[in-house]
């Protein structure tokens, strides 16, 4: 599925796969092909005229091309960009995108009004820093007529995407960043739907913090800039709130490959598996959970070009069960491009799971293992590719970010459409593979 976009960042996207594609030499007919999208469609992907609402068909055009693992990483950066640039609107600058979501996002300074200005009076000696409270009815804060707030949406591209809508709910809550045992006894409060509304579970409690207590000497900070000697504009006010978005952008970063799902049905009753596109809206429809574990691609996106660091990410698990005795079902078989990107592994079945970088290969080359911390910001997203496994449990459980800049720190929840995300054990489970040529699922 596409969507008209005529945006500068849609045409860079398109430049890129314009380059891959005459580097591969294939025609457009047959990379629509391995697409499962029409050559028309493909035309549109590579004259900047329509971007895709999920990353799959670009990373299965990406590899269709023989692009590196460095390359594919560079074309979802542009994707990313474009997808949020498609869903601010035809045409609208990434400057001029407005919103209404009351996370206490970032708001440009407004332009200096000194023929209404009054002459500044004493300011106290003190004044100690408000709360950034997280919650979906933050007070708004005095800016100008003009001024209007940026909005970076959370690139999330699952397999059938478009059904699921944004699948990661966005909670903020209070942490320290420093992954100590006492994160599990904080959790998460406060979730915020993609549509700025409040979850049932919200909570007013949640915060970002300071890293140290507030001085009772801190001068209080002018709302209104002020303008230099040379007539230039003054640096733009510090950021409040949270300065990320994270999302799920990819159920299967390996997709169409390594994808299993667990369904408590007959083969005789189970319809033939979809376009990779679709699997998870298939899966969902029929009942089924994520077999085995599963690969989630976290996207973490800054909302200023201000430096995020990302300090960590953890695990949070809410249940862990003894397996389904249900029947396993393949999305499909026969993969293999010979890349495999860096990823994080996370066992399951352990009593506080760690994500763990791993090293990726590229043809002969080791893509080198790299861990935290990592750097965001609106123009520079992280993407990390999480392969989480279980093989001895039904586990539910949800991932938090750690972020922090400056002296303030806090916490960013990622969950599955507001529920923890499930995946149970295959082990021992009966397999099935669907056979097209004879209309039919067959046991392994």
């Amino acid at each position: 599925m596409y969507e008209v976009a005529a945006t500068p960042e849609a045409e860079e996207l398109a430049a890129r796969l314009r380059k891959l594609k005459g580097r591969s030499g294939r025609s457009y007919g047959v990379l629509a092909g391995k697409l499962h999208v029409s050559t028309s469609t493909l035309h549109r992907y590579c004259n900047g005229e329509a971007v895709p609402t999920e990353f799959a068909p670009i990373e299965r055009f990406g590899r269709a091309c023989g692009a590196s693992s460095e390359e594919l990483v560079a074309v979802h950066r542009k994707w990313i960009l474009a997808d949020e640039a498609r869903r601010r609107g035809k045409g609208a600058p990434a400057a001029a995108a407005a919103s209404e979501e009351p996370d206490g996002g970032f708001e440009p300074a407004p332009e200096p009004e000194p023929e209404h200005t009054p002459a500044p009076g004493p300011e106290p000696e003190s004044t100690p820093p408000t709360a950034l409270v997280a919650t979906a009815t933050a007070a708004p804060t005095p800016r100008a007529s003009g001024a209007r707030r940026k909005r970076v949406v959370v690139a999330v591209a699952a397999a059938a995407v478009v059904a699921l809508a944004v699948p990661a709910a966005v909670v903020a809550s209070q942490g320290s960043g420093s992954g100590t045992a006492d994160d599990d006894r904080k959790g998460a409060a406060g979730a915020v739907k993609p549509d700025g509304t409040a979850s049932r579970s919200a909570s007013p409690s949640a915060s970002t913090s300071p890293s140290g207590s507030p001085s009772a000497s801190a001068p209080r900070k002018s709302a209104t800039p002020s303008a230099t000697a040379s007539g230039e504009r003054a640096p733009q006010r510090p950021v409040t709130g949270v300065p990320v978005r994270a999302g799920v952008s990819s159920y299967n970063w390996d997709s169409p490959c390594g994808q299993y799902f667990l369904l408590d049905q007959a083969p005789g009753d189970v319809p033939p598996p979809p376009a990779p596109q679709d699997h998870r809206g298939w899966g969902r429809a029929l009942g089924g959970v994520d077999a085995g574990g599963m690969r989630l691609q976290l996207t973490v996106t800054g909302k200023a070009q201000e430096s995020v660091v990302l300090n960590a990410v953890h695990v949070r698990v809410v249940a862990r069960k003894a397996p389904l005795a249900w029947q396993t079902y393949s999305m499909g078989e026969g993969c293999g491009s010979g890349i495999t990107p860096q990823t994080f592994a996370v066992d399951l079945d352990k009593p506080r799971p760690i994500v763990r970088p791993v090293a990726g290969q590229q043809g002969d080359a080791v893509v080198p293992a790299k861990g935290f911390p990592y750097k965001v910001s609106s123009g520079d997203p992280q993407v990390l590719n999480l392969d989480l496994k279980t093989e001895a449990h039904d586990v539910s459980w949800y991932l938090e970010v750690d972020w922090s800049v400056g002296d303030r720190h806090g916490t960013v929840r990622v969950d599955d459409d507001g529920k923890p995300f499930r995946a149970s054990a295959m082990k021992g489970r009966p397999r099935y593979d669907y056979w097209p040529e004879e209309s039919e699922w067959k046991a392994r």
